[in-house]
């Protein structure tokens, strides 16, 4: 079998390459395991005694409740989460994260450059409901322009996406929960991958269309077209109306061109679910890697699931590129430590039972995993959720680690493309932005080929270098930037996927 991995000399546990059986003894320690192991587990090295810490990537991921024998399985029958240390070293790796930005020779995308300067990946018609009382309205307006044949004359448009959601009623009209849904519609009916967007209201909900645009002003608009149920005469009319415009506006929208286009246009969402033991050895790094490729040539990776890097947040903070961007981090860390109290949780209640299953003990070591897909950067810039993002370089956006209400935040802040990596298997998609899987394993690349669109698990079977990897992940980026489809637009994910963070009362 595989040699156990020690992903740093000073750690206590080793990584099994390989299942396990009983009786076997992996670390040739003279112990055989008691019972058969997963690939992904941990096993001691040595002894460690209880209350000592526990290490990995030279990192504190959890203390032993128990003693814990050389070659015994590491996990949560002997390993529980304890406050991670928060004396932190502020820009204390900058030096070392601006050398690692690497000097590359400029290349290009084809993609759609609209009228304010951004660049969309792809071109849809988007319809949006501002409240879930127009939700069915527009999902069927959308179903029935698909099935009807409208679009397939029009090569340019990649479809219609209804972006429904549960709330937009029933709230304050101020404050968190309101600002979220108002930047999270905006930003998706504004966004470069969309050629043209329809708001849908009932007409008496919160979340009024008129003063959405109050807030935004009127860059974008020429695209917007607006009207509610109550207005347009109930909702047989509606599906009419909404029908009726998207015929009249398809010429138009098909008018757009792709033209080669400087990367330093894109922005790059990031994200990991369904992780497993080897989602921080394999396609976490390597993704950082291609994080670090799009900072070289001028564009935006933005990473985000504020929960998923508790306790990994020093790593990012000691290359913040201002004291500004660090306090602005740690104030978001605080307001997460707050919430999960208030609400009767912690953040060690993160990893799932998924991710558990798959080797990951506590939210510390999912938290490092998932950090490693920021690659080795500045951090030049944290974002409220849903926030237009601006800067370029490696960016930190606010968001749930909940999947779809993590991307929706990001897509809303301009990422036109998602590349996600999961370890047990994720069937998540994303609109108007087109979301790549990547599969930590070959057995999940195996098992799940109509999902995965790339393999990272070579990186373990084959010895391939995560530098290469990391080098093919880009080149991915580049060729769906240009228009090639991923796994998850060949099945149709992404209308679903849609999901605001919803935070205050509902009323």
């Amino acid at each position: 079998m595989s040699d156990p991995l020690v992903l740093h000399p000073s750690d206590n546990v080793a990584v099994l390459c390989a299942r396990a059986q009983a009786g076997e003894d992996p670390l040739r320690l003279g112990v055989p395991l008691a019972a058969p192991l997963s690939a992904g587990h941990k096993i001691a090295r040595q002894t460690i005694a209880a209350g000592d810490p526990v290490l990995k990537f030279g990192q504190f991921i959890g203390r032993a409740t128990a003693d814990i024998a050389a070659g015994a399985h590491v996990h949560t029958a002997n390993c529980e989460f304890d406050n991670p240390e928060q004396a932190y070293a502020i820009g204390a790796d900058l030096a070392a994260a601006q050398a690692a930005i690497p000097v590359v020779a400029p290349v290009t995308f084809d993609g759609y450059l609209r009228a304010d300067g951004r660049v969309g990946t792809r071109n849809y018609i988007a319809l949006l409901a501002t409240v879930n009382c127009s939700a069915t309205v527009i999902r069927r307006a959308a179903s029935e322009i698909e099935s009807s044949g409208l679009l397939d004359a029009y090569d340019n448009i990649d479809g219609i996406v209804a972006l429904a959601h549960g709330t937009g009623c029933g709230m304050a009209g101020s404050g968190a929960g309101f600002e979220i849904l108002d930047r999270v519609l905006w930003g998706h009916a504004t966004h470069p991958n969309v050629g043209a967007a329809v708001f849908v209201g009932l007409g008496c909900e919160v979340m009024q269309i008129a003063r959405m645009q109050s807030h935004f002003g009127t860059t974008g608009t020429d695209r917007l077209h607006a009207l509610t149920i109550q207005d347009t005469g109930g909702t047989l009319a509606t599906i009419d109306a909404i029908k009726a415009h998207v015929a009249g506006i398809l010429r138009d929208v098909n008018a757009a061109r792709r033209s080669a286009q400087p990367m330093s246009a894109l922005r790059v969402a990031l994200q990991c679910g369904g992780s497993d033991g080897f989602s921080s050895i394999t396609a976490n790094p390597a993704l950082g890697v291609a994080s670090d490729l799009i900072v070289g040539q001028g564009g935006t990776a933005i990473l985000s699931e504020t929960p998923e890097i508790y306790g990994a947040e020093q790593l990012l903070l000691r290359r913040a590129a201002s004291g500004a961007v660090a306090e602005k981090l740690i104030a978001q860390i605080k307001w997460w430590e707050r919430y999960t109290a208030q609400n009767g949780g912690s953040l060690d209640n993160n990893p799932s039972p998924g991710n558990k299953q798959g080797g990951i003990t506590t939210i510390l070591e999912k938290s490092l995993g998932a950090a490693a897909k920021g690659g080795a950067t500045p951090l030049t810039a944290v974002y409220e959720y849903a926030e237009p993002v601006t800067e370029p370089g490696l960016v930190f956006m606010d968001t749930p680690g909940y999947d779809p209400v993590s991307v929706t935040g990001q897509i809303a802040g301009g990422a036109q493309i998602v590349v996600f990596t999961t370890g047990r298997g994720s069937a998540f998609g994303s609109k108007p932005a087109p979301t790549i899987k990547l599969a930590t394993s070959d057995r999940l690349f195996a098992q799940m080929p109509d999902d995965m669109d790339l393999n990272s698990g070579d990186i373990l079977s084959r010895g391939v270098g995560i530098a290469e990897k990391g080098c093919e992940i880009f080149d991915l980026i580049r060729a769906t930037a240009s228009g090639q489809p991923t796994k998850s637009e060949a099945l149709g994910l992404g209308d679903h996927e849609f999901v605001p963070w919803q935070i205050g009362a509902v009323m």
